[in-house]
């Protein structure tokens, strides 16, 4: 197949894979983007699952309370 002189040939989009810092190519060609490999995608999985990360919520409780433990005590 001849690529038509009139469309520029598509520009290969790389990001940095978020577990090992390397090149990861960002387009379908690569099941596991944004990462570069299984691995790194399933250690960021497993990261997850075992609450390594964490998300902060920021949204006042409902009910009142402010600690852990449910005691709403004042420091």
């Amino acid at each position: 197949m001849l690529m038509d002189p009139q469309k520029p040939a598509p520009v290969r989009r790389t990001v940095t894979c978020p577990n090992c810092k390397g090149e990861s190519v960002y387009g379908p060609e690569n099941p596991y983007r944004p990462f570069c490999s299984a691995r790194c995608k399933n250690i960021d999985f497993g990261a997850w699952a075992s609450e390594s990360y964490r998300v902060e919520d920021s949204t006042p409780r409902q009910d009142g309370l402010d600690d852990e433990n449910g005691s709403g005590a004042a420091r």
